[in-house]
């Protein structure tokens, strides 16, 4: 357990440092391949048809297999390369621990590519605002105005606070690196898979309802850190509680309104509201009050929040040293 501690705190080090470089292969790339490799393969073998009505029992089942597969060989695959890590020495052992955990967690990368938004922004060109926005969601951005494209940038900083950072440093505080990698599994396949749209609507249901399982309470507990957060930073807290309580359920999933409601709250702006999928209008609950309109600033803001809010899941992993 010691241990698994150290290597925790040794990760999100690693991931404040260099966050994930371009040129490291990462994990969830790997999960991504084998999902895609998968659902061809069952598309192909129990022949689904693409047309949403058809064959539904077909995809739900086929999308469970998918689900189960990708989790035992992603996790599988990662235990194994422990294992042999530590047959050799326990230092690469725990050195491989170290770089897997600071993997787990997007602390840097989320501000990074959220921040290229802001400064786009600053150069006034909303084009490329637009494709920096669209590196880091998953709605269509090329309707989006100036007000639109600072939003989806704000709520996938706040959704991700809790996905990117809280949920997988969550499940290595029980499990250690190979918790975080179980999640990083569902939380990939939820994102490539988990949409309501003809061709995933019964073959995405397993990785969609996983998602919210593993979820429920790290994003609790990521909103009421980022609450936290949000006061340390000097934003309105009381507010972020108010807004929080109001708002945390207006999202069809039961977990993405949670930091967002906090963040919107904090910043006395409004999230959420109608989107375009795949060029479907999708319509939405607003989330906050929107006492003014959101700004550029709003961005850095919410990268602040986010930054404190690592920095209080790293203070108690290193409190759980000290205890352990």
């Amino acid at each position: 357990m010691l241990r698994h501690m150290i290597c925790l705190c040794v990760g999100f080090g690693l991931d404040s440092l260099f966050g994930d470089p371009h040129f490291l292969w990462h994990p969830v790339q790997g999960i991504g391949k084998l999902v895609g490799w998968l659902e061809k393969g069952l598309f192909a073998v129990l022949r689904i048809r693409q047309d949403k009505e058809a064959d539904r029992g077909k995809k739900r089942f086929a999308g469970g297999v998918l689900a189960l597969l990708t989790i035992l060989l992603s996790v599988g695959l990662g235990a194994l390369l422990l294992y042999a890590a530590g047959r050799i020495s326990i230092w690469l052992e725990m050195v491989l621990e170290c770089i897997m955990c600071g993997q787990m967690l997007a602390a840097k990368s989320l501000r990074l590519e959220s921040m290229k938004v802001y400064y786009a922004l600053e150069k006034q060109d909303l084009e490329q605002a637009r494709h920096a926005v669209s590196m880091i969601v998953g709605r269509d951005t090329e309707r989006l105005g100036e007000e639109g494209v600072i939003r989806a940038a704000v709520e996938t900083v706040a959704e991700n606070t809790s996905d990117g950072v809280i949920a997988p440093w969550f499940y290595m505080m029980l499990f250690g690196p190979l918790g975080g990698l179980f999640y990083k599994t569902v939380n990939t396949m939820d994102s490539m898979i988990g949409y309501r749209n003809d061709r995933y609507f019964y073959f995405g249901t397993a990785a969609a309802r996983l998602d919210d399982i593993v979820n429920f309470i790290p994003a609790r507990l990521a909103a009421v850190m980022m609450m936290s957060a949000a006061g340390l930073s000097g934003f309105d807290m009381k507010n972020a509680w108010r807004i929080f309580k109001r708002d945390r359920y207006r999202h069809k999933s039961p977990n993405s309104a949670q930091t967002e409601s906090v963040c919107a709250g904090a910043l006395h702006i409004r999230l959420a509201g109608n989107a375009y999928y795949f060029g479907i209008l999708v319509e939405k609950p607003e989330i906050g009050d929107g006492d003014r309109a959101a700004e550029a600033e709003d961005i850095r803001r919410a990268c602040r929040m986010l930054k404190v809010t690592a920095g209080l899941a790293w203070l108690i992993s290193a409190g759980c040293c000290l205890l352990i």
